[in-house]
């Protein structure tokens, strides 16, 4: 069996989580950390390698890093790129012109970073939870939730009751366990952007004497910042694979699917007067893995956590990750938050006990909430910042175009806050 770095006696909490993504699988194995008895059940009937690139900052570094004695950090280091000698350069939309290439921070081997195939670096994670014995139950539905002051559970789509002390809904930005949480559905809203991805080889770049220094330039990263619209293009493990994403105004209606096939002809129309290496890179896209993803976003939720506040229940049912705190992209720390989710739930539901799941419960919700805020803002704030550029001010001060890199964000340690301030929040929130 894998190995589980300070591991803590057994507290005979039985806690179900609803979803195998990054904050399921992480509030599973930090769960087990923790001395609890963590069960997953998954809508999905089988592990895919579905996405593109995805994020995780040092403050989830530092998460990983405790898992295993580094051995899962050194696997995630495999799959991900490495910018250390090439930074990031940033370009002015019309010109090219790189306007300042944005050094990589030096690294901590404690607290790395990554940027990855979202299904790579999941398969990393998904499998490090298995070793460790965590139950799986991949290609079971949830329909329903329950809760009484004793127990919670999930009955499944053919009827079987699942019975456990807490359930978390950690089921994405359609979670059904937000609905049955706040006692009423939160419709998503459109953020007014979309964003265009795509992940490919790199056979037709390198093929393309303009475009192929990227890929023989092994991993790199360049955007283009223009008038409400920004281009941000890797190459990745060594320059084999192709990624890029582009942010702009869409203000199509999301009622039902937010996802959809992308057409490149519609990515070249906002891409006019663009530089034109970003139509070439563009061009090398295979049409079949465009995706055309709607971003939306809700408004805060009054609460995380059934029977707090205004919403129904016992006290003994939360949302984690997307299902509580949907992201904009441009935040690059989405998952990163459900990961601290999932830290700071398995501490506080060791510090508060079995017999007062409530408190842990509403702790974890005061503990995450107004950070997770915080952070949200700063989605918007990014892109502002580039959509919004002055380019005057850049020409005085091109510096002020980088990419942000606040250390209160990124030098977080979400288990080290959680054991600090968990007793007295514990102790605050369950005496009212």
């Amino acid at each position: 069996m894998a190995e589980l770095n300070g591991t803590k006696p057994q507290t005979g909490i039985k806690v179900i989580i609803v979803g195998a993504g990054f904050g399921g699988l992480t509030a599973a194995i930090e769960c087990k950390r923790q001395g609890h008895s963590p069960v997953i059940y998954e809508a999905f009937p089988e592990l895919k390698l579905l996405g593109d690139i995805i994020s995780f900052g040092p403050n989830a570094g530092r998460i990983f890093y405790r898992w295993s004695n580094g051995e899962i950090v050194k696997k995630m280091r495999d799959v991900s790129i490495d910018l250390s000698s090439y930074g990031f350069n940033i370009h002015k939309w019309d010109t090219g012109e790189i306007v300042i290439n944005q050094k990589t921070a030096a690294k901590d081997p404690t607290a790395p970073n990554f940027n990855g195939h979202r299904g790579e670096l999941h398969e990393i994670v998904f499998n490090y939870a298995k070793e460790l014995g965590i139950p799986i139950h991949l290609g079971h539905r949830v329909e329903n939730y329950w809760e009484t002051e004793e127990a919670a559970g999930i009955v499944l789509e053919d009827g079987t009751k699942i019975e456990g002390d807490v359930v978390v809904g950690s089921d994405g930005v359609r979670s059904k366990a937000r609905t049955l949480v706040l006692g009423y559905e939160d419709k998503p809203k459109s953020s007014g952007y979309a964003v265009w991805r795509a992940w490919f080889s790199n056979k037709d770049m390198i093929a393309d004497p303009e475009t192929k220094h990227f890929c023989e330039n092994g991993d790199t990263f360049n955007g283009w910042i223009g008038p409400d619209v920004h281009f941000l293009f890797s190459t990745l493990k060594n320059g084999s694979d192709c990624c890029w994403v582009l942010t702009h105004r869409d203000e199509a209606d999301i009622a039902e699917s937010w996802s959809f096939p992308g057409y490149l002809k519609d990515v070249y129309k906002v891409l006019e007067g663009w530089d034109p290496m970003c139509k070439k890179i563009v061009s090398k896209t295979p049409e079949s893995v465009l995706v055309d993803w709607k971003l939306v976003y809700r408004d805060p939720l009054p609460t995380w956590v059934s029977g707090y506040g205004s919403a129904p229940g016992h006290g003994r049912i939360c949302l984690l990750g997307d299902a509580a705190h949907p992201f904009l992209p441009t935040s690059a720390q989405g998952a990163t938050q459900a990961l601290e989710d999932g830290v700071t739930l398995a501490v506080v539901l060791r510090r508060a006990g079995k017999k007062n799941i409530r408190g842990a419960l509403r702790a974890y919700q005061e503990i995450r909430y107004d950070r997770v805020r915080k952070v949200q803002k700063t989605g918007e704030t990014t892109r502002d910042l580039w959509h919004k550029t002055d380019w005057e001010k850049v020409k005085k001060n091109p510096e002020s175009i980088q990419m942000p890199r606040e250390e209160w964000i990124f030098g977080f340690d979400a288990e080290k806050h959680a054991e600090e301030v968990a007793d007295d929040l514990i102790a605050k929130v369950s005496a009212s």
